[in-house]
């Protein structure tokens, strides 16, 4: 299935089906029009299409119907743009690009603006360039890829297996599904007017794309104005009423996310629904979505129920997830809604606050029908030197995983992780851990468990051991993933050493992915050969074996909501209060290392 073409390439064609002097591909008939620019549902209303966009939407498209017209009586139901998600990250779903829209257009996602900065952390611009290529290759979907800006996300706290820059930022603003700059994590860097930050934006802004914001603190003082003032034009970061009020204010957009274990949307909104603040510099995203989620739950239709619920009109809501997104990233013309000229990406639904999403019309064709895919993509194959990217240096046994205390002492008072359920925020704990034998000792009667990271970028057999809050495993287990944002080094998280050897190593085997070991056997394994972050296997194969992840993770006493993703998150040194890295526990309130011991 081509791409459409642009539109003012097809402008005759569509002027010619309008007026009835040409048959459309395609008419749906009898729908209730939900026209998202004058915020209306427009009954009885039929669309006519050609050439992959919309020529004509009015009350009768009759004169639009040939011989060789494709005709869908919607009878009735609701006519709903493709929802877009503005900004999300495929690796999280553990699949390929091509995986991914598999996955999502049976759900009515039709655009997705994705920032590739998991695979550019492992492999540079290659990985960059890869994603963007096979983006290009879809026969459906409209995938645009922002270049990631921060690789590695905060440099001095963490090394990755790339490092890009102002150069990289610059060429790649060059390829045609670059859409703009992935989100500036390293605000700090902004708002201290850090050279290469500084570079990348302009770079970008000179280009005349779209700077994505990423402002991961709770200070919303001089820094949060100096790292506006500096070019980031959205912000999913933000988790309360008033950071969303200080986004839009600022000229910014309010990107209010529900992925899989980020739970944001509730406490934002309410600047809309109790504060009344316009809703047109609001965004609705996922940010990170895990496979079994994606595959059992749905994608962007889950984020517009759950806005729904919350109190939004239903229309406000498929808004902030169509024409709000196009706008956003000067795509209006093309995008986001259902008018003429625009490609035609449409969900027929039933009843818009429930939004089943029953048939799905993606550039001017049915794609799928009541949650199947009825358009065969074939799988994408990525070349093989992007495998085997895991390199640990060296077997590991349980002796590596060993926290040596301070010499004479009985017990030591430790910094923590705290995880914070359903959030990406982590918090700074403290614990009085005892001591045996020389080395530190877990306490899971205060839910301190052991987490080390593996370094698996250069071979140097480094592990970086501290301890972790909020998990419940109760038994002697392991869960260990290769997916460790941003840097995505391995995270092995547990309570016994040995199996979190078992588990570090198993990964090396494999060549990366996510693996949980309970008692010396093996629980559930999601084999991630791309970069250790995306599997070459069909999506509903990865959601089977990621929600065994989760089971098994119950399994061990973990009862948290999506424990996975919180796992996946220790690691990243932008987002408050402490994480782990390579070099050892980063305070993140102050982007510094801090000891271990207190």
């Amino acid at each position: 299935m081509p791409h459409p073409k642009p539109w003012h390439e097809t402008a005759t064609i569509l002027v010619d089906v309008a007026t009835g002097r040409r048959p459309a591909d395609l008419v749906v008939r009898n729908g209730r029009w939900v026209n998202v620019h004058s915020g209306e549902i427009v009954p009885a209303t039929d669309i006519a299409i050609a050439a992959g966009r919309i020529a004509y939407c009015g009350p009768d498209a009759g004169h639009a119907v040939g011989p060789a017209t494709q005709v869908i009586d919607a009878g009735g139901r609701y006519l709903v743009p493709g929802l877009c998600d503005a900004h999300m990250h495929v690796e999280s779903g553990m699949v390929t690009v091509t995986e991914f829209v598999r996955a999502v257009l049976p759900h009515g996602t039709t655009s997705m603006f994705v920032d590739p900065h998991e695979i550019a952390n492992v492999l540079g611009l290659e990985g960059v360039r890869l994603m963007h290529d096979e983006a290009m290759a879809l026969p459906a979907g409209n995938v645009f890829v922002q270049m990631p800006s921060c690789v590695p996300s905060a440099p001095g706290l963490e090394h990755a297996g790339a490092a890009m820059g102002e150069a990289e930022v610059a060429e790649a603003m060059a390829w045609p599904r670059i859409i703009g700059l992935g989100e500036v994590m390293n605000f700090p860097g902004v708002a201290r007017n850090d050279a290469t930050m500084a570079a990348e934006i302009a770079a970008t802004m000179q280009a005349g794309r779209t700077v994505g914001g990423h402002y991961a603190s709770p200070d919303l003082g001089l820094a949060f104005h100096g790292y506006v003032a500096g070019g980031p034009a959205d912000d999913h970061e933000g988790t309360r009423v008033e950071d969303a009020v200080a986004r839009v204010r600022q000229g910014m957009r309010a990107m209010l996310r529900l992925g899989s274990a980020w739970y944001d949307v509730a406490s934002q909104v309410k600047a809309i629904t109790e504060q009344g603040l316009d809703s047109r510099n609001f965004i609705l995203c996922t940010d990170d979505r895990h496979a079994g989620t994606l595959v059992g739950e749905g994608h962007m239709n889950r984020v517009v129920r759950h806005a729904i619920q919350q109190g939004l009109k239903p229309v406000t809501a498929i808004q902030m997830a169509t024409l709000n997104t196009a706008q956003h990233f000067g795509l209006e013309r093309e995008l986001g809604s259902i008018a003429p000229g625009r490609i035609a990406d449409i969900i027929i639904t039933s009843d818009l606050p429930a939004l089943p999403v029953e048939t799905v019309i993606a550039q001017g064709q049915v794609v799928a029908e009541h949650g199947r895919l009825s358009l065969d993509i074939g799988a994408h194959r990525y070349p093989e030197r992007v495998r085997g990217t895991v390199r640990l240096g060296r077997p590991l046994s349980g002796a590596d995983f060993a926290v040596a205390a301070p010499e004479g002492a009985t017990a030591v008072r430790c910094r923590v992780i705290g995880v914070v359920e359903n959030q990406a925020p982590t918090r700074a704990l403290e614990a009085e851990l005892p001591v045996r034998n020389g080395c530190v000792q877990q306490d899971t009667a205060q839910d301190v468990c052991r987490i080390a990271l593996v370094e698996r970028h250069r071979a140097t057999g480094s592990v970086t051991s501290g301890f972790v809050a909020g998990f419940g495993y109760d038994v002697p287990c392991a869960v260990a993933s290769t997916v460790a944002h941003d840097s995505h080094h391995m995270i092995v998280v547990g309570t016994s050493e040995e199996d979190m050897a078992l588990a570090a190593n198993r990964l090396g085997e494999v060549g990366g992915g996510v693996v949980v070991f309970r008692e010396g056997s093996e629980l559930a394994l999601v084999e991630l050969p791309i970069a250790g972050l995306m599997s070459d296997e069909r999506a509903e194969v990865v959601a089977r074996k990621a929600q065994g992840v989760v089971e098994a993770m119950r399994a061990c006493g973990c009862t948290l909501n999506n424990a996975y993703m919180q796992h996946s998150l220790l690691a990243l040194v932008v987002i408050p209060e402490l994480r782990i890295s390579d070099i050892g526990l980063i305070d993140v309130t102050r982007f510094e290392k801090v000891p271990l011991f207190v």
